[in-house]
């Protein structure tokens, strides 16, 4: 299917759906629920909001980007990435601006699938991705040392450094049951792939376990052994497990301005996430996802959410690969997700009153470490200063300042990086005696393949690459070392893709120049497309029809023509 179609893969899906599909998509839609639920409900909270919104989030996103979406795998919903940033949202705009920069960003993702940006954010460089991932990952494990060792402390700073100083300042104050059950919670949830290897009970998610486990336990130690020190959500909540109506916020210009930067970050972070899911799936599955519709489903995903309450979301690696990896292979395991998901929030929802906070922090630093890519992390630092440089930066501005002001910046100096590197790529060479041609040579299609002497009198200047404004700027500086004034400068251009603005500025200046100092400029081999945004910048009038050549010998002979007139051709009349 064409990545220009708006379609969702699910109607391509159902043309030929059979019961044998189905069955396998119901499994894994039950599973993939099952494995979503403690999720959903860890990263709302980790993230400032009731639990509730954490599974609204999942089943109404799941849905949306289920139906809409371009990938037959895709399984959306909360992720740890948006942790960060929706708590500090809260914390400047509180729940109303949360609702609204959400819905923007689910607009300005619809743009994006409109403007077929797909493809483009697929290409934002690996350093800014593992950057920023790296410091998310290292930011809830930050936030979740209160919860993890049950710190008895009133008020933790929002500061990333100011954070670690009152945890070893409040180091004294740690309720050692709490501890103890956040820390039996990572280790159950690490060991459970390997206890349960090759059994039935494999497929149930470690995170699930634990959260069984430690809740059963903490009743007991509260009933019958007299610990009341264990925090638990509904020590911190109050949970409804009543659907909650859909309410348009109210919206104002001054609003809507001031949330515009967290918006744009939403959506670049859930587009992101959302196309390397849908990447990492198609390399497993060996289908191809449409990454416009995929978008424009996120962002409708992102615009019905903040309206029945819900946080932002996009598409979940860990929960599509459980996905795949148990067989589902449509569109239907992920209703069937979002369907789990719900009859769970509407029959069970009031025992997560009784799931201890600290065993969801256990939940949240196990994903923290999943997240850190520790790895991709240290194999970067060995690659070229310019991709270290990116993602050291990325990374600390992530810790240390906010996710917003990361990959801002961070794309920023990717981008200034590239432009450097494209520069680099255009070569500008000076030719002094003769031209050697090669093999394969469209310059040499007129038979003529003996070396062409450069006669006495003549430059020839080459441009290998685009010629924009780092190139632009090198030819000039090129131009400045040469003392002498030659009667003809011959700029060959064969290898010239493109030309913008800047690089017709310079040529412009050139041109100028020379002509006041009595040099003819010669062009040589210039493509049509290039040809054509020279005519439109007035070259034709300014150097003459007769000094735009198609091929090389044609501007020798035409430079030699001029270097044995006896008068100067001029050509500076012409551009007045």
């Amino acid at each position: 299917m064409s990545q220009n179609t708006f379609v969702p893969r699910i109607v391509a899906t159902l043309r030929n759906y059979d019961k044998k599909t189905f069955s396998a998509d119901l499994m894994a839609g039950i599973i993939v629920g099952i494995v979503a639920l403690p999720l959903a409900i860890a990263f709302a909270i980790a993230s400032g909001v009731s639990p509730e919104k954490g599974i609204i989030t999942a089943f109404v996103a799941g849905l949306i980007i289920s139906v809409f979406g371009g990938s037959k795998v895709q399984i959306g919903g909360p992720t740890g990435a948006f942790i960060i940033i929706i708590y500090n949202i809260i914390g400047q705009y509180g729940m109303q601006g949360l609702t609204i920069a959400t819905l923007m960003a689910g607009a300005f993702l619809i743009l994006f699938g409109l403007l077929h940006l797909g493809s483009i954010i697929k290409y934002i460089p690996y350093p800014i991705v593992v950057g920023f991932t790296s410091g998310i990952a290292v930011t809830i494990f930050t936030t979740q040392v209160k919860d993890l060792l049950g710190l008895q402390v009133t008020e933790v700073p929002s500061d990333f450094i100011e954070k670690w100083i009152c945890y070893f300042r409040n180091i004294d104050a740690v309720d050692w049951w709490s501890a103890a059950v956040g820390v039996a919670s990572v280790a159950l949830i690490s060991l459970w792939p390997r206890l349960t290897r090759g059994s039935v009970l494999h497929k149930i998610p470690g995170s699930l376990v634990a959260i069984i486990v430690m809740t059963v336990g903490v009743l007991l130690l509260k009933q019958y052994a007299g610990v009341g020190t264990i925090e638990t959500i509904g020590d911190r909540f109050a949970i409804t497990a009543a659907l909650p109506e859909a309410q348009v916020p109210v919206l104002s210009w001054e609003g809507i301005k001031g949330l515009v930067s967290p918006a744009i970050t939403i959506a670049i972070l859930g587009a992101i996430e959302s196309l390397l899911s849908a990447t990492v799936a198609d390399g497993v599955t060996g289908d191809r996802h449409n990454s416009n519709t995929e978008l424009i489903a996120q962002g409708l995903a992102n615009i019905a959410t903040p309206l029945f309450g819900g946080i932002p979301a996009t598409g979940a690696i860990a929960r599509t690969m459980t996905n795949i990896n148990n067989g589902g292979r449509t569109p239907i395991a992920g209703i069937v997700h979002a369907a789990v998901l719900l009859m769970i929030f509407l029959f069970f929802m009031p025992l997560a009153q009784y799931i201890p906070m600290a065993c969801l922090a256990g939940v949240l630093v196990v994903v923290s470490y999943g997240m850190c890519g520790w790895r991709s992390f240290c194999s970067i630092l060995r690659n070229p200063k310019s991709d270290i440089t990116v993602l050291l930066i990325t990374f600390l501005l992530t810790i240390i300042f906010d996710l917003t002001i990361a990959i801002e910046v961070g794309l920023i100096i990717a981008c200034l990086l590239f432009m450097r590197r494209m520069a680099e790529t255009t070569e500008v060479r000076v030719i002094s005696d003769e031209i050697e041609p090669p093999t394969e040579d469209s310059d040499f299609q007129m038979g003529n393949l003996e070396h062409l002497v450069i006669p006495d009198g003549v430059e020839v200047y080459e441009i290998n690459g685009p010629y924009f404004f780092g190139a632009g700027n090198r030819f000039e500086e090129i131009m400045a070392t040469f003392g002498t004034r030659p009667k003809v400068r011959i700029i060959r251009m064969r290898k010239v893709p493109f030309v913008d603005s800047t690089g017709i500025h310079n040529l412009t200046n050139l041109c100028l120049m020379s002509q006041k100092e009595g040099i003819t400029v010669v062009l040589s081999g210039v493509n049509e497309k290039v040809e054509k945004v020279l005519a439109k910048a007035g070259f034709r009038n300014m150097l003459g029809e007769e000094n735009i050549c198609s091929h090389i010998n044609i501007a020798l002979e035409r430079a030699k023509e001029i270097v044995e007139s006896p008068m100067e051709p001029s050509t500076s009349g012409k551009n007045e």
